[in-house]
């Protein structure tokens, strides 16, 4: 029994790696709005701009890196 769990925990541990490898930030800025956002998919450049034409591996080296950017600053 304890065996069993053991290795479902495991399986799903398993699983679960890729899909959180494979997450991806990028900074961009509303067309409209002219406000930076961090979002989880690339901009497609034309509503959302991609500000840093750069991905990031975490919502926070993304929202740091924004934070550097001078199209981001609060005027």
């Amino acid at each position: 029994m304890v065996r069993t769990i053991a290795v479902a925990i495991l399986a799903t541990g398993m699983i679960s790696l890729p899909a959180k490898a494979a997450e991806q930030y990028w900074v961009a800025r509303d067309a409209v709005s002219k406000q930076c956002e961090i979002v989880p998919k690339k901009p497609d450049g034309t509503l959302v701009v991609d500000l840093g034409k750069k991905k990031y591996a975490s919502e926070g080296e993304a929202r740091k890196a924004m934070e550097g950017m001078t199209d981001c600053k609060k005027k």
